[in-house]
């Protein structure tokens, strides 16, 4: 881009805290609708009171039934989120999310009722037989308020949409009538969320930087053109959607589309072109930033260019495929983010004082700062901040590590190599020499799986200037999260060319399971014993 383009987002008409607080208030709509189901169920089925009449508490009658009724508060607003209806941004559909509402629903009855007795009172009322009508009432009651509520709250949305409040700042990637056709539709239907920042053209003959600086600049236009016409103009025009006229700049450059991204301050990409490349798209994705949090869309007819991980949403009269999705059902997919948060959770509270004490040796043995950041390339490109116990001197560069980088990506032998580190280097403090041969200089680490920016088992996170260098198929080993230890650590670890290790990762990723991820835990620790971090 040049110094003379003028990118200015949209406003935004709804301030920043109010769509958390939404969802916070939501949230806990939910756990005490829980509640007060539970409660009426118990009403309308035993007909006796609830709390004492004699002292602040639960009554004789009531008091079997207490554990179950906290479980429920808990467990239906969970049910909800792992149903993702608390996911207030884009599209949405009204039977799609009263599907989610039955499913949310009629899972966690199922799991209250497990609970019930397992928990019998927390073993107080073992000969205690809980009365099933309470249950089935409380999923009618359930299944009826979540309903109305959840509705209530999408007819809500729609009414602040259309009088577009809360739209999703988008890009429409492309030219013709694909682009065409999906501006119509998402411009002409507000209540989907969408809000049209900008189109991008990718066609070669206009692919010219220095039209792009004029792009924002000319959209006060008065002409008024079809929605062809203005994607085939090199200029911003206003253009004329289903009666409504709106200014939507044309801006040029497929290799600006991160800046654009950026600066518009985009949130969802809609990709039409059938002749954009992997390649770019992927570009894109490294180039976005680590704050960045970007969804990329593609329209129908262009399956033939999709990557492995994707998904069908319906948006409107529109099939769109969601790209750079997890490899994971959505069940695999929440039993790993499970695990990883309660594992990093658990293991940052046991190895608090281990990580004191690394961090006071750290700092009597060489000056700096105890935590080292590093940009490192995390799942589908995406920049994050890796942490990690500091082990080299604090005015310690890159370059060695680069050297040594690229003389093994050109296939130096086996016994030789040490892929990541470099050999005998003397940028490391003594400290940092044990760190590294225990690994517990990555222990940081854990903050990043907690964030779900890595996982504890996963390919390691490359540095960007490594992901530079790789080849196209290399890049699938970043179609899912990094990990605190991998199939190639425990296979080898430092000692095996980039080529296995790569192909060490994608054998991961396309043969995941929880017993894997298990196999592999068990593997890194003689792993570490055998002091194979070096």
């Amino acid at each position: 881009m040049t110094s003379g383009e003028r990118l200015e987002p949209v406003p935004n008409r709804m301030p920043r805290w109010a769509m958390p607080a939404a969802i916070f208030l939501l949230i806990a709509a939910d756990a005490a609708l829980a509640g007060g189901c539970f409660l009426l169920a118990f009403l309308l089925r035993e007909g006796k009171p609830i709390f004492s009449q004699t002292a602040l508490a639960f009554s004789k009658d009531f008091v079997p039934y207490a554990g179950i009724f906290y479980f429920a508060i808990a467990a239906r607003p969970l049910m909800l989120a792992y149903n993702r209806l608390y996911n207030l941004q884009g599209a949405f559909d009204y039977w799609q999310d009263a599907v989610k509402v039955v499913k949310a629903v009629s899972v966690s009855t199922l799991l209250i009722i497990a609970w019930a007795f397992l928990f019998r009172g927390g073993f107080a009322f073992r000969d205690f037989s809980y009365a099933r009508g309470i249950f089935i009432l409380d999923f009618l009651i359930a299944l009826l308020t979540y309903s109305a509520l959840h509705l209530t709250v999408r007819a809500i949305q729609v009414f602040f949409r259309r009088r577009e409040i809360n739209l999703m700042p988008t890009l429409i990637v492309g030219s013709g009538k694909q682009a065409e056709d999906t501006i119509e539709e998402l411009s002409g239907q507000p209540q989907l969320g969408f809000r049209i920042v900008a189109i991008v053209k990718t066609t070669p003959e206009d692919n010219n930087p220095s039209e792009a600086a004029n792009t924002l600049e000319n959209t006060n236009s008065s002409e008024t053109v079809s929605t062809s016409d203005a994607i085939n103009n090199s200029k911003g025009v206003k253009i004329s959607l289903q009666g409504v006229k709106q200014n939507i700049p044309i801006l040029n450059g497929i290799e600006n589309l991160p800046e654009y991204i950026k600066k518009l301050n985009i949130r969802e990409v809609i990709i039409t072109d059938q002749n954009l490349s992997r390649e770019s798209l992927f570009e894109a994705m490294m180039r976005l930033g680590r704050h960045e949090k970007v969804e990329f869309r593609m329209a129908p007819k262009l399956i033939d260019l999709l990557p492995q991980k994707t998904s069908v949403d319906q948006i409107g009269a529109l099939p769109m495929v969601r790209l750079f999705c997890d490899p994971l059902s959505d069940f695999e997919r929440f039993l790993k983010r499970l695990f990883d948060i309660v594992v990093s959770t658990i293991a940052l509270i046991a190895l608090s004082p281990l990580m004191l004490l690394i961090a006071i040796l750290i700092r009597l043995d060489s000056k700096g700062k105890v935590l080292y950041r590093q940009e490192r390339v995390g799942m589908d490109g995406r920049i994050f901040l890796c942490y990690k116990f500091r082990t080299m001197r604090e005015d310690a560069g890159d370059a060695l590590h680069r050297k040594a980088f690229e003389e093994n990506l050109q296939g130096r032998p086996a016994q030789e190599e040490l892929f990541g580190k470099v050999p005998n280097d003397p940028r490391i403090t003594r400290v940092g020499k044990i760190l590294r041969r225990t690994s517990l200089d990555e222990l940081p680490q854990l903050y990043n799986v907690l964030k779900g920016e890595m996982s504890i088992v996963g390919p390691r996170p490359p540095i960007p200037y490594e992901v530079e260098k790789y080849d196209f198929w290399h890049r699938r080993r970043l179609d899912t999260r990094p990990g605190l230890t991998g199939l190639w650590q425990v296979s080898g670890r430092n000692r095996i060319p980039f080529e296995e290790m790569v192909r060490l990762d994608l054998f991961y990723i396309e043969n995941w399971s929880f017993w894997l991820d298990l196999k592999i835990i068990l593997m890194t620790v003689p792993a570490i014993l055998r002091g194979d971090g070096r």
